[in-house]
């Protein structure tokens, strides 16, 4: 069955780093286990306590051409084949321990190939119990007198804990005795022999330092991982054998098959910390009980026979041992009922699949997939540690993919800085697992260099230490007072050591009143009866002076008793503060020395790393010289055959362009000779046409002027920019002006600075007007009308003149406005100037005849100039014109 998919958490927040900033190095361990035979290859050699050799066997050698190579892998420590489970726990996992107790998370697995000894080292064999049973062991011993009740404590579904009062953890307990499935063990049953050697550990191994004011529950849980699905070894699934199950297509299922439980999901809790949803928490009291929920789902963890190992894992097995603990009050008697005062912390004791060789292994069908899952979760596992290594050593920031495997993305908060990890090596020595083993040392050393930040102590509750102790003690002493004064003690010994204050209220109100005199009969049977009241008053009187007595002396040893605590606490607030500061001095200190040690390794680390880079640099330079020497050679052989097809192609463009030149200078001769015989015969044209026009000027006035040839009407008059001035020997004439209708009004003339004199007898003349050569809003405001002279070259090359005439109006915007009513054109002609249409199409055309044909006359005119009072342009206007359309 497949998992559910998840959705894509939120991105997490950044760490809150420890408040020294230091970091600790993964603890790496090596543990070699004995040969199986006395008779077998070695290939591994312990040298020291921290440095182990591996070399290849004889066949090897032989096998790769000889070589032979010793190489030594330097741990943390290395445990040989005669060391004990006790010397490797009291090394590698109570360290873990004591830190769980202070409230900080570990991690502790066991990495190596498969028949190597991770189970053993884990879980044990009878009469040698593994890291597992005795970190159970330490633990109880440490935390026995000051566990909490069942189900004070309380997880709930998001990786946190609650804490009930007493009154709810009593409903919890007794509903838990009504329900008919089995409990787990008490201290009181028989423990299963199939395991009872495993845990019975004789040093009784437990922590100095414990917090006697807190109280503390323990839970576990156990899953396994297997082909990356996540299952829960602890849940109870309906299995039976017998009943036939159906599948989705209706159709019975072989009684035979295994039906998978439904895997878990890992989610992400609010403090950014991954879990496994819906999983399993037992709340356990005993080592005994732990364990047995433990060997309870190591029956239901998967394993197999291959060849190289009768009982070969499958999966990763993940045993969880989450500690919850809390302070109690200011009296020592109930547990503060504050969530943020809740401490929840964790150690995880993995048990990692071994890698193999399906070569090896002959593994087949279901075999063969778990092996290809196995080997994939570990190289994903391996993948991060160098991703890890890679960004603390060079400053990188590349993405861990956490997320590839369930067993990374699980324990991904361990590497970010939330506990301690530690890794044991498990290798077998024998010659035939040489080349798995070398794999697994260059990995173990790898992971030493990745460093983890070391967790946040947890902060102090402020309350006075030693409460509970003290509250015990006063309990005692007020008993012993009792017992000395003769008067009987509410009894019998508690079965726990925490008591409610309304039980100690009641059982000291009954015992002090059980001390006083008896009180005498008080019925009155005669009237006459004169010796029953007194001596019922003489009885109250003395009860009321031992009453008076009794609170007299203990209100003397309650001043006595707080005097005496008061000093106490003195004492051990002074010393206390007299060792903390020699500790952060000394602390300081260490610090220091601690960071330039971390700073010169790491110093040196990048130094041998830049030397090794350097030095594959120069190989690759080398590399690149030699073949860029051969490409130069190569290079220049091509440049040499084309610098000579150059000088083959160069003869033969300079043969051409000579040859080309002397063609285009012939052709350059013959075209000028052409031309200048052009020209001859035009200006002896030209020569006749004088003549003949001498002829007729000079020629008597009597005879009758004769009709020129059609040929002279061929041809086009000689175009003139300005009309020619008049015969110097004719009578002078007095100039006609032209007068305008509108007389009377005021006019702007606007003649532009470009026109040219036309020097014509009949002139444009507007009296009274304002003559400017722009147009401006000053001269605009002062007249009533405008008008703009304008020329252009007319069809027959003659200057034409226009009077564009209009009326001038004031705007809305303040300014003036122009608007053309009409147009008045002055034409100039020659009488020789003009030419027939019907003339011969084998005609020379005239030289300028183009420069004629664009200056078309324009038969209208749109202007319109607009003066916008406080404009920024000054004098400024406004044309808007049609585009001048050329004919066809």
């Amino acid at each position: 069955m497949k998992a559910a998919r998840a959705k894509t958490p939120r991105r997490p927040a950044l760490k809150k780093p420890s408040p020294s900033g230091q970091k600790d190095p993964v603890g790496v361990y090596c543990r070699v286990r004995p040969l199986s035979r006395p008779d077998q290859e070695c290939c591994i050699e312990v040298i020291n306590e921290s440095t182990v050799q591996i070399h290849p066997p004889d066949g090897y050698r032989i096998f790769r051409n000889g070589e032979y190579r010793e190489t030594q892998y330097s741990f943390k420590e290395v445990f040989g084949t005669l060391v004990a489970q006790k010397e490797l726990f009291d090394v590698v996992a109570k360290p873990l321990v004591e830190d769980l107790i202070r409230g900080k998370n570990g991690l502790l697995f066991t990495y190596g190939v498969t028949g190597s000894g991770k189970t053993h080292t884990m879980t044990g064999s009878p009469g040698d119990g593994g890291l597992l049973p005795r970190c159970l062991a330490m633990i109880f011993n440490s935390i026995g007198p000051f566990q909490a009740k069942r189900f004070v404590f309380k997880l709930d579904d998001k990786n946190g804990v609650d804490v009930q009062c007493e009154v709810d953890a009593l409903l919890e307990r007794q509903k838990r005795d009504a329900m008919p499935v089995p409990k787990t063990p008490s201290g009181k049953r028989q423990i299963d022999p199939e395991f009872a050697d495993m845990i019975n550990v004789q040093d009784h191994c437990k922590v100095e330092e414990v917090d006697e004011d807190n109280v503390y529950s323990v839970f576990v849980s156990y899953i396994e991982i297997y082909n990356n699905y996540i299952y829960d070894l602890l849940e109870e699934t309906p299995f039976d054998l017998i009943k036939p199950k159906w599948n989705n297509c209706n159709t019975p299922v072989r009684n035979g098959d295994f039906i998978p439980p439904q895997s878990k999901i890992l989610r992400e809790d609010q403090n950014h910390n991954m879990y496994v949803t819906g999983c399993t928490e037992v709340e356990v009291k005993s080592t005994e009980e732990a364990f047995e929920v433990f060997w309870k789902g190591q029956k239901k963890r998967r394993i197999a026979n291959t060849q190289l190992n009768r009982e070969s894992s499958r999966s990763h097995g993940v045993f969880m041992i989450k500690l919850a603990q809390a302070p109690l009050d200011a009296d020592g008697d109930n547990v503060l009922q504050e969530k943020e005062q809740i401490t929840l912390s964790q150690l995880s004791l993995v048990d990692l699949a071994g890698s193999e060789r399906t070569n090896r292994t002959k593994a087949e069908g279901n075999r063969l997939r778990e092996a290809g899952n196995i080997n994939q979760s570990l190289m994903t596992l391996r993948t991060c540690i160098e991703v890890l290594r890679e960004n603390q050593m060079y400053g990188t920031n590349k993405m861990v993919p956490y997320r590839d495997s369930k067993l990374t993305h699980l324990f991904k908060n361990y590497f970010d800085g939330e506990g301690k990890v530690r890794m044991i090596v498990c290798v077998n020595p024998k010659a035939e697992d040489y080349e798995e083993s070398l794999q697994v040392m260059r990995f173990a050393e790898m992971t030493q260099e990745v460093e983890v930040a070391r967790p946040v102590d947890r902060p102090l509750c402020g309350l006075t230490p030693g409460r509970r102790f003290r509250n015990q003690a006063f309990r005692e002493e007020l008993a012993r007072k009792l017992e000395i004064r003769g008067g009987p003690i509410n009894g019998g010994k508690q079965e726990n050591a925490v008591f409610t204050a309304e039980t100690e209220e009641q059982s000291a109100s009954e015992i002090f009143l059980q001390n006083f005199p008896p009180l005498p009969s008080c019925e009155l049977l005669d009237i006459n009866d004169d010796q029953t009241l007194p001596r019922l008053t003489e009885v109250l009187e003395e009860r009321h002076k031992l009453r008076q007595k009794l609170s007299e002396e203990f209100a003397k040893n309650v001043l006595t008793f707080k005097t005496v605590l008061r000093e106490l606490d003195s004492n051990v607030m002074s010393k206390e503060n007299y060792v903390q500061g020699k500790l952060s001095e000394k602390e300081k200190i260490i610090t220091g020395q601690k960071t330039e040690l971390e700073r010169l390794e790491k110093k040196i680390k990048t130094l041998e790393y830049k030397i090794e880079i350097l030095e594959k640099t120069a190989t690759i330079y080398e590399e690149d010289k030699r073949h860029l020497q051969q490409e130069l050679e190569s290079k220049s052989q091509k440049l040499q055959r084309q610098a000579s097809d150059k000088r083959r192609l160069e003869a033969r463009l300079q043969g051409m362009v000579a040859e080309t030149t002397m063609k285009w200078e012939k052709e350059c001769e013959r075209r000028v000779a052409a031309k200048q015989l052009e020209m001859q015969n035009k200006l002896w044209v030209k020569d006749e046409k004088l003549k003949q026009l001498k002829a007729i000027v000079t020629e008597p006035k009597s005879e009758k002027p004769e009709r020129p040839s059609r040929e002279r009407d061929r041809e086009k008059p000689i175009q003139r920019s300005v009309s020619p001035p008049p015969v110097p020997n004719a009578p002078p004439v007095r100039l006609r002006h032209r007068r305008s209708r509108s007389a009377g009004e005021r006019w702007v003339d606007h003649k532009p600075p470009s026109n040219l004199p036309t020097d014509t007898v009949m002139q444009p003349h507007v009296p009274h007007a304002i003559t400017v050569a722009a147009a401006s809003e000053k001269a605009l405001a002062k007249c009533d009308k405008y008008m703009l002279t304008h020329q252009e070259l007319a069809s027959d090359g003659e200057i034409e003149t226009k009077l564009i005439k209009g009326d001038v109006f004031k705007t809305r915007g303040g300014g003036q406005a122009v608007q053309f009513t009409e147009i008045e054109t002055l034409k100039q002609e020659s009488p020789t100037g003009r030419k027939r249409r019907s003339s011969p199409s084998n005609a020379d055309p005239p030289e300028d005849a183009a420069d004629s044909e664009w200056t078309d006359v324009e038969t209208r005119c749109s202007v319109a100039v607009e003066m916008r009072a406080g404009s920024a342009l000054g004098p400024g206007y406004q044309h808007h014109a049609q585009p001048k359309r050329r004919k066809p």
